[in-house]
């Protein structure tokens, strides 16, 4: 098919180099200078800014994405804000939890969606904003918890008040989102990545949308990634293709592969017609990797990924978020809990000048960590 839709950043890499060993953390309202880098040394975590659990009780937050700048302010979303979605209801059923939550920089709380009127259930890590408030979220809804009665699947279109526009739901096209990555340069086009658990692809979604927010309208799909392994798991659920980090400058995608503890890059993603397969491995490390499940592109060109422990686990090194270069060369990690599983979603969000902002969940203890990274 082809792709008349190509929409491409024009915006350039910067050069200065992000380190993360390097940080200070941000308590609320109050502001510190960063300390001086130390070789080598490991990013100190801070402690929990908010918890993830909403009034209903559901936990196993998956999904984390920054409210862009650009986002309309007469609705829910806040500028600042951070969503959370819920994989999991009150009783930790997998694929049963139904909700969003905003997290503003304060730690301020409150609820964005329910899908609770849909009957649609299982809120994953395929959560995305685009421009103009409008939220993609992503769900794989299941009866009892377990990957054996585990649905399609979906996306949810809901915009900047947490009204539900409508839904994605074409069983050719969704197949267990797990991840998502989106490029929108805010003129009314963009281009959304969906990574599918059940099936082991990767789709591009070309779609326009009304610029107050009101509508979305998905122009054509396009499998871009096939052939990323993928199974059912009693723990985890389901592991397979999962985080997905957008490079606008390269126009390359990168995708956190669980089962092999790898990560691919697909080169000229925006504009591919059929599958290229897998790509390229850029990064395989069964020694730092433990089942990557979200991912996130760093403006030094360095990638950042959450270990969710779903395969290759070690008990040494739980829940860890690795740090690695476009090239394939491990830099550092640090763990987000003292037990395996609780590294989920992750997002960075930069600020200007010098400082990045950072939003890790800590899936065990249902809350959000956030902090900032220097850029030098």
């Amino acid at each position: 098919m082809k792709n008349d839709t190509l929409l491409v950043s024009t915006g350039a890499r910067p050069s200065r180099v992000l380190r993360l060993f390097a940080i200070t953390t941000l308590a609320a309202g109050s502001m510190a200078l960063p300390r001086p880098a130390a070789a080598q040394s490991i990013l100190p975590l801070p402690a929990p800014q908010a918890s993830t659990v909403p009034a209903n009780g559901d936990v196993n937050p998956y999904g984390v994405a920054f409210v862009p700048a650009s986002a309309p302010t007469d609705g829910t979303l806040k500028h600042g804000g951070i969503l959370v979605s819920n994989f999991n209801n009150s009783a930790n059923l997998q694929g049963t939890g139904t909700t969003i939550v905003q997290i503003l920089p304060g730690g301020e709380t409150s609820l964005f969606f329910t899908s609770t009127q849909s009957g649609l259930t299982g809120m994953t890590a395929a959560l995305g904003i685009l421009s103009n408030g409008i939220v993609l979220a992503g769900y794989l809804p299941s009866t009892d918890g377990t990957f054996q009665t585990a649905g399609t699947g979906g996306i949810f279109v809901i915009d900047r008040k947490g009204v539900l526009l409508g839904k994605l739901n074409d069983p050719t096209v969704f197949t267990g989102p797990w991840g998502m990555a989106v490029n929108d340069p805010g003129d009314g086009m963009a281009q959304v990545y969906v990574s599918n658990v059940e099936t082991g692809t990767v789709v591009r979604l070309d779609v326009a949308y009304a610029a107050g927010g009101e509508s979305l309208k998905l122009l054509k799909s396009v499998t871009v990634g096939s052939g990323f392994q993928f199974m059912g798991d009693p723990a985890a659920f389901e592991v397979g293709p999962s985080g997905l980090a957008y490079d606008a400058a390269q126009d390359v995608l990168f995708v956190a592969s669980e089962v092999d503890s790898a990560v691919y890059a697909i080169a000229g993603a925006s504009a591919l017609t059929a599958s290229a397969g897998t790509g390229t491995q850029v990064y395989q490390d069964l020694t730092h990797l433990h089942g990557p499940l979200d991912l996130a592109l760093l403006p030094n060109g360095h990638l950042l990924v959450a270990n969710s422990d779903g395969h290759n686990s070690d008990p040494n090194q739980p829940s860890e978020l690795v740090e690695f270069s476009g090239d394939g060369q491990f830099v550092s990690q640090f763990s987000v809990d003292p037990n395996n599983g609780g590294a989920f979603g992750l997002a960075i969000n930069p600020l200007g000048g010098k400082f990045i902002r950072v939003a890790a969940v800590d899936d065990n203890q249902n809350t959000l960590n956030m902090w900032i990274t220097v850029v030098r």
